[in-house]
């Protein structure tokens, strides 16, 4: 897999909001009550059951923005897969510090990590056919470009990362601008030739209107297996299709047998359950 990691520019101001709110107004006061100062300890990340990983910067930018003497040691990278009891990465240092930094690297961790194994398990179900699971903009506020990396994490790929990176046409945007062709006729005036314009459709006869007027993608929107059947056999390669609407991982291989494109799945942003990971204390 050729994942590129995020620039840490990027993390450092997610992370660091999350430290500074679980540190609230007074510290670690557990933490700096019980653990001797110049204690040091090892400890692992293990993985409470099997999934596929991501967020591993973002838990260990944790321990270092607490205290940058504590060192980490990977054992399974982003997109790997570990097995339940597995050691996903060992921390060392100053053991008051590792404890401080825990549950917020944990929360990044268990979360992306969830993320990462959600859309895993759908990739895994559909790999006999061609199309590609793509996340959305249902997203947690302010995490949305590191869980779309936990999709990428997981095998999937990413559809808009906001409003300023293409033209999707929907069902409001049409009765506002008084129909179809008004609407696509407007986009395509208004922007320049690298942005390109999708359009949602809810039948097939609206499939139709749509094509006479040369889209780069239309968005199937809550159509049966046997509509998006025919609207692929519409299309026949014209542009892209995506099918979205409450897909779920058990629908994903029959969706992917009509031969779609894109299979866009809201749920593995705003839904999927974390991946339990937990800090174990090893020696000191």
């Amino acid at each position: 897999m050729n994942l590129s990691p995020l620039p840490a520019i990027m993390l450092e101001p997610l992370v660091r909001a999350a430290l500074l709110e679980d540190l609230g107004r007074a510290g670690d006061l557990t933490t700096d009550a019980i653990v001797p100062k110049d204690l040091r300890a090892t400890t692992v990340l293990s993985a409470r059951q099997s999934g596929v990983v991501a967020g591993l910067d973002l838990a260990m930018l944790a321990f270092r923005l607490i205290d940058e003497r504590i060192e980490s040691t990977l054992e399974c990278p982003d997109g790997g897969e570990v097995a339940q009891g597995q050691t996903i990465a060992s921390v060392s240092g100053p053991a008051g510090a590792i404890l401080t930094a825990e549950r917020t690297a944990l929360n990044f961790l268990s979360h992306l990590s969830g993320i990462a194994t959600a859309t895993a398990s759908i990739v895994n179900a559909i790999h006999d056919h061609k199309a590609k699971i793509v996340c959305t903009r249902k997203t947690t506020p302010g995490l949305r470009a590191v869980e779309k990396y936990a999709v990428r994490a997981g095998g999937g790929a990413n559809h808009r990362f906001g409003l300023d990176d293409a033209i999707l046409i929907k069902d409001n945007h049409i009765a506002m601008a008084g129909g179809i062709r008004p609407a696509i006729e407007r986009a395509r005036a208004s922007v320049g030739h690298l942005v390109k314009i999708e359009v949602e459709v809810d039948t097939l006869a609206q499939l139709e209107d749509v094509l006479a007027l040369a889209p780069d993608a239309v968005l199937l929107d809550n159509m049966s297996v046997e509509e998006l059947r025919h609207a692929v056999s519409m299309v026949a390669g014209r542009c892209i299709t995506e099918a979205s609407g409450s897909i779920t991982a058990a629908a994903a291989p029959a969706v992917a047998a009509t031969g779609v494109d894109m299979i866009s799945i809201g749920w593995l942003t705003h839904s999927a359950p974390i991946l339990d990971i937990g800090l174990d204390y090893r020696d000191s």
